[in-house]
């Protein structure tokens, strides 16, 4: 069984009531219960922090050993050298997600200090931006 682990960054604990307009109203665990019985073949597990280093300290834990790691880094996408440094250092593909699209955002939300270090970049198609990360990794091994 392939073992995938999505990460999400700081505020992301607050889906379903943070910005119901730019980020829905579906609660993070709600969507996961749906994604893992969709892919029932995939073990995906799951950790949010509001705090970069135990982001960091996550992705050097499963970034040796995991198949594919979703990371929404959340506002430390446009901010942290550390998170890309840390994508650089593992060898688990890493795909950067956002719920919304960050380019019809504020122009402080157009650059990603991650996305380099990444695989790829999913954004704007809600929480299915996860879902298509999920597919993009699943494609790379032919799980």
């Amino acid at each position: 069984m392939k073992r995938f682990l999505i990460i999400n960054g700081p505020n992301l604990n607050l889906l379903g009531k943070r910005e119901p307009d730019i980020y829905g109203s579906t609660t993070f665990e709600g969507y996961l219960e749906k994604l893992r019985a969709a892919y029932p073949s995939c073990d995906i597990a799951y950790f949010q922090s509001n705090i970069e280093g135990e982001l960091i300290d996550r992705i050097h834990e499963v970034g040796f050993d995991y198949d594919g790691i979703i990371l929404n880094a959340g506002a430390y996408t446009h901010t942290s050298i550390a998170l890309h440094d840390a994508i650089k250092a593992v060898t688990t593909p890493v795909v950067e997600v956002h719920i919304s699209n960050v380019h019809a955002r504020e122009p402080f939300r157009h650059h990603s200090m991650i996305a380099a270090a990444c695989k790829g970049v999913i954004a704007g198609f809600g929480m299915d931006s996860y879902r298509l990360a999920l597919e993009a990794l699943v494609a790379i091994d032919n799980c």
